[in-house]
């Protein structure tokens, strides 16, 4: 038999012990459907917006009414209490009925039309780190725009014209613009990296549950899969898998979720294969070596968060301690997401990823040759 028969017998015999086992099937295929739907919708709205807060009112009057008006008409803030007990507003924090407070001292309106500095306290909820942030930048926009009113009422009362008083008042302008996620959404920020980091877990874990199940059930199909043309074999079917999955996601789930995407579609499909491929190869060594189908969830399944957060896009991977991006670049996912955030969001060229490329590239070698070897060696082993 030819090599080339021989690979393609080995794909035909992986592709009926995937159909024929649930637990892989039901990985490679209906958890990459799942994730798409159930993943992204906590984010669908991409921004927190309407965030109940309080306002306790140390010094009533038509300043402090009008800091009210302002802050009811922010989309980020929610104004459910207005009062005057300090300690009220507290309360209502620690019940969470509120997760943010701005206190209004006494003296405000006499304080500000003599001109002196007033500074006005806003309290956030820092355990939950988006909304405190939501309080915190809806307050800071609703105390700088009443800020800003007083400034050009003073500059009117001076005699200047509306239109020189708001110029005198901001003489330099910021214009923010954000690339790549023009609506600053989070889940136009954290849906493209975990959608790669679901396309590696469903490809390892199943590849490592296949030969996992295989290995308790006797050694023969071990040594089998050492052969070369067996194992390549094994690794085009579950890295076709994987790779089906991911054109589902960068294509299907981006449109329908409205994500950013489309930079560079056709250089994302063509590093697909590669980062499949090591993940199917790592998946192959992780269920040679753990020899049970169950130790491999035991093992694995815990990695997902870490793998994330070693990623380097929920945390810059300069902040990153060393020991921990050199663990970090022994996984498909770390190199992955950022190739493929670059090349899907950012419209990065393959030359522009290549770096990241050759590291998915090293890793697959690696793997292939770390699973044969595994094979090989739990092939031989005594049961």
């Amino acid at each position: 038999m030819s090599r080339r028969h021989g690979v393609l017998l080995a794909m035909r015999l992986t592709l009926r012990a995937v159909l024929r086992d649930t637990g892989v099937l039901l990985l490679l295929v209906v958890a990459g459907v799942a994730y798409a739907f159930f993943y992204p919708l906590p984010y669908a709205r991409e921004e927190v917006t309407r965030v109940p807060v309080a306002i306790v009112d140390g010094d009533p009057g038509p300043l402090t009414r009008q800091l009210v008006r302002f802050a009811k008409a922010s989309p980020k803030l929610d104004v459910r209490l207005v009062t005057g007990d300090e300690n009220e507003a507290r309360e209502a924090l620690w019940r969470r009925e509120v997760e943010g407070l701005l206190v209004v001292p006494r003296g405000l309106h006499a304080d500000v039309y003599r001109g002196r500095a007033v500074t006005l306290p806003v309290m956030g909820n820092g355990a939950f780190l988006l909304l405190n942030k939501t309080v915190l930048q809806g307050f800071a926009e609703v105390v700088g725009t009443l800020s800003a009113g007083i400034e050009i009422a003073r500059r009117q009362a001076g005699g200047a014209t509306p239109a020189m008083a708001a110029l005198q008042r901001a003489p330099v302008r910021v214009v923010p613009h954000s690339l790549f996620n023009t609506r600053d959404g989070y889940a136009s920020y954290i849906v493209p990296a975990v959608s790669v980091l679901i396309v590696q877990q469903t490809v390892l874990i199943s590849a490592a549950m296949l030969v996992g199940t295989w290995a308790e059930r006797g050694r023969s199909r071990l040594r089998w899969l050492a052969r070369p043309r067996n194992g390549l074999g094994l690794l085009a079917t579950l890295s076709a898998f994987g790779t089906l999955t991911g054109l589902f996601w960068f294509g299907f789930v981006f449109w329908f979720w409205d994500l950013p995407r489309g930079g560079n579609p056709w250089g994302a499909a063509a590093l697909l294969p590669v980062f499949c491929l090591a993940s199917a190869a790592m998946g192959v060594a992780l269920g040679a070596w753990a020899g049970r189908r169950e130790r491999v969830f035991m093992l694995w399944v815990p990695t997902s968060l870490p793998l994330m957060f070693l990623s380097g896009v929920p945390w810059p991977v300069a902040s990153i301690p060393a020991p921990l991006n050199v663990l970090a670049a022994a996984f498909p996912s770390s190199p992955g997401i950022l190739a493929f955030v670059r090349l899907n969001q950012q419209g990065a060229s393959l030359a522009d990823v290549a770096p990241l490329g050759g590291q998915l590239m090293v890793l697959c070698g690696s793997y292939l040759v770390l699973a044969a070897a595994v094979s090989a060696r739990r092939g031989r082993s005594p049961p």
